[in-house]
């Protein structure tokens, strides 16, 4: 008696990522903040259908106010057409969480959580198991690796780095990192996209601060030493690098603007991962974080806002 061997499983299919970024039509981006709120600005405001998460709905308020506030401005300067500046206050749709939200047509999905490894883990989790298989998945980090935040999907070789630059509507930068797994396809197809809606994107390797940071905190954060050791005040600092080093903006402001505590979480990054004592974080920058100066965003950090 012979026996029959059973027909072998056929192999499944590889999901397909958007081919260009005309294919990329709903993006979802979360984590409505500074960045967040931006980051959906500027897809909207390009003609992509947006959806807005956040845990918070007093977030979600603030962002959709900032929206319509900065769109606005860009508009009255001519740097919006009307089109564009319907899109960005028309275009978006704010999701209280994501329970029981429709995300089956998201093409992209951008987080732009808080600067923390286990809140981006959790995130990415999540959205793997939420998002259809072909969406690729961004993370907006500033230091953060893309090759382990990737590892909590089960698609690495979608997840890509799209670090924007704040305020996101105005400054045309992003820097756009590949991880390990990171294919061809979907570098290239996010470095396009960056174009498509407006940016120049700049590929950099997966290394800890990436480009920008890597050289942008360890000037910042000497400028925190030069304040605590009293060597200048923080007015004098940041106008030596405004009107000697023709910087639009001084450090200090800078860091304000960036968030203390988003400067301090990247310095920690390069300083553990880099393993080298020149990129230890300056005990002042730790002070002003501890007592809840952070910055713009809380009202007070080196500067009263």
């Amino acid at each position: 008696m012979t026996t029959t061997d059973a027909p072998a499983a056929a192999p499944s299919a590889t999901p397909t990522i958007p081919a260009s970024p005309a294919d990329v039509r709903e993006v979802l981006v979360v984590g409505a903040g500074q960045m967040g709120s931006g980051i959906a600005q500027v897809f909207a405001q390009a003609g992509r259908r947006v959806l807005l998460a956040d845990v918070s709905a007093a977030q979600l308020e603030r962002a959709k106010a900032g929206i319509a506030k900065s769109a606005g401005r860009l508009h009255e300067k001519g740097r919006l057409s009307a089109e564009q500046h319907a899109g960005a206050t028309e275009q978006v749709t704010y999701l209280e969480g994501l329970d029981g939200a429709d995300l089956t047509g998201v093409d992209l999905a951008v987080e732009a959580a808080t600067e923390h490894l286990e809140t981006k883990l959790a995130i990415f989790a999540d959205l793997d198991a939420r998002v259809p298989d072909g969406a690729v998945l961004a993370t907006n980090t500033s230091s953060i690796s893309i090759t382990t935040i990737a590892a909590a999907t089960q698609r690495p070789q979608h997840v890509v780095g799209m670090h924007f630059m704040n305020p996101v509507p105005v400054l045309e930068l992003v820097e756009v990192i590949s991880g390990l797994e990171t294919t061809d396809a979907a570098l290239e197809l996010v470095m396009a996209l960056a174009r498509d809606i407006g940016k120049t994107p700049v590929h950099s390797q997966d290394v800890p601060g990436f480009i920008a940071n890597r050289i942008l905190l360890p000037m910042i954060n000497e400028a925190f030493f030069v304040l605590g050791e009293g060597i200048g005040d923080a007015e004098g600092i940041d106008a030596v690098m405004r009107m000697g080093m023709a910087h639009p903006m001084g450090p200090l402001a800078l860091a304000d603007l960036i968030g203390l505590d988003t400067c301090l979480a990247i310095a920690e990054v390069l300083h553990r991962d880099l393993g080298e004592d020149k990129y230890r974080p300056a005990p002042l920058l730790r002070r002003y974080v501890a007592a809840g100066r952070l910055g713009r965003k809380s009202g007070r950090g080196v500067f009263e806002y």
